[in-house]
């Protein structure tokens, strides 16, 4: 990495967001939604780059910590009745406590194991929300009210379903967490997870306590999906148990290999790229995966490693 790449990274995602914000005043209030909750899901997915990309663990339980986050608030502003900052900390304090426990017990296996293990405590976690069907809502899920959902400070509020306020809460997230990234990969910290991701083996004889880094790793990337799913409730208003299925773990694992894996703005990339395509050819056709899988299918042919790593690996060898 050349000298001059530290201010090119932190000069492009500088770019991005700045972008995103003058977004927020040319786009039609369709897209202006839909990039919101883009913005939202990228933190998601974001989340699951630090492990899956950075550390090479693969996960198929991620839903539970995005829905830990979007039950925790949620349940807080609906039956608790607390008001949108403390319900947005207590969704993130649940996926942060309940990346703990899973990492503490999932890291004692390595490998397909891994991903067998946190499939099988997303799924436990998913009958959960469906046994306290009269707290969650169960299959049906719940609805948010608005009036639950106004950031008050002194006599001035902040209405979350305003088009406007909503954006811009989802594109604070979007940068705080993007920027955190950053700084997490290009940090010592962040080359020891690569190290570990190529050789776990000789990174711990190096002295380095692997289990340790990567239980770190588990918190990071389990809060960062618990801010997404706590934004998500807040934001959009809607608490429902399919959230928290095994296949929604799936949807962060594809964005990330659409954009990809270990690159900072490939996770927003992916996101982007998927709902796009969908909310496109779906306007043409009912038969839309079909056209979504053959564009799949076309990006792994020419970008084997996800459209920003590819670049990255041909031709743009600083971006992070």
């Amino acid at each position: 990495m050349s000298e001059a790449s530290p201010a090119k990274a932190y000069g492009l995602h500088l770019g991005v967001i700045a972008l995103l914000f003058l977004l927020s005043f040319l786009l039609p209030g369709y897209y202006h939604g839909l990039l919101a909750r883009i913005m939202v899901l990228a933190v998601f997915a974001m989340g699951y780059n630090m492990l899956f990309g950075y550390v090479g663990l693969l996960s198929l339980g991620h839903a539970m910590f995005f829905a830990a986050g979007l039950y925790g608030a949620g349940l807080a502003v609906i039956q608790l009745g607390w008001n949108v900052p403390f319900a947005f900390i207590g969704g993130i304090a649940c996926g942060a406590v309940l990346a703990v426990v899973i990492g503490l017990l999932a890291l004692r296996t390595t490998g397909v194991a891994f991903m067998i293990v946190t499939m099988m405590f997303a799924q436990v976690f998913y009958l959960v929300i469906l046994y306290f069907s009269a707290w969650t809502g169960g299959d049906q899920g719940m609805v948010v009210p608005q009036p639950a959902r106004v950031l008050t400070f002194g006599t001035t509020s902040l209405d979350l379903t305003n088009p406007t306020v909503r954006y811009m809460s989802a594109l604070s997230l979007f940068s705080l967490v993007l920027l955190v990234t950053l700084a997490i990969v290009r940090s010592r910290y962040g080359r020891v997870l690569v190290a570990i991701r190529e050789n776990e083996e000789r990174t711990r004889m190096l002295g380095y306590d692997t289990f340790s880094n990567k239980l770190a790793a588990v918190i990071v990337s389990g809060t960062f999906c618990a801010a997404s799913g706590a934004a998500y409730a807040l934001l959009f208003g809607y608490v429902g148990s399919n959230f928290a299925s095994v296949q929604y773990s799936i949807l962060p694992l594809l964005w990330v290999l659409l954009g990809g894996a270990a690159t900072t703005l490939g996770p927003l990339l992916g996101t982007l790229f998927m709902y796009y395509v969908i909310d496109i050819t779906s306007g043409y056709t009912s038969a839309y995966l079909l056209i979504v899988g053959v564009a799949l299918i076309l990006l792994v042919l020419f970008f084997p490693k996800g459209i920003l790593g590819t670049i990255r690996q041909r031709w743009l060898g600083w971006l992070p």
